[in-house]
């Protein structure tokens, strides 16, 4: 079945960085769009990066776009978001997810926290 594993997240200081990854099984991972998503405490999930099957088309929400990089390794089945110059307002659960057959999957998030 669909699994998608996310891992990288942890506590970073503003300005700092990290690279979370989300590890795919269960379907043909070069053939679908991958996306990122946040969710902060008392606020509704939301869109943070697109990437295309084929790696050629990205999309990011307004406020990372120029300080994150949404990639992929279709070779490991991996996906990636680096996030740059992290501030307090990028503390949330971010999660990878998928349409496959017509289902959206996601994964069980992981944590990232900005604070000093």
């Amino acid at each position: 079945q669909v699994q998608l594993v996310e891992s990288g997240g942890g506590l970073v200081q503003p300005g700092g960085s990290l690279r979370l990854s989300c590890a795919a099984s269960g379907f043909t991972f070069s053939n679908y769009n991958m996306n990122w998503y946040r969710q902060a405490p008392g606020k509704e999930r939301e869109f943070v990066a697109l990437i295309g099957d084929t790696g050629l088309v990205t999309n990011y929400l307004a406020s990372v776009k120029g300080r994150a990089t949404i990639s992929r390794d279709n070779a490991k089945n991996t996906v990636y978001l680096q996030m740059n110059n992290l501030n307090t307002d990028d503390s949330a659960v971010y999660y990878c997810n998928t349409w496959v057959h017509g289902k959206l999957y996601w994964g069980q998030g992981t944590q990232v926290t900005v604070s000093s």
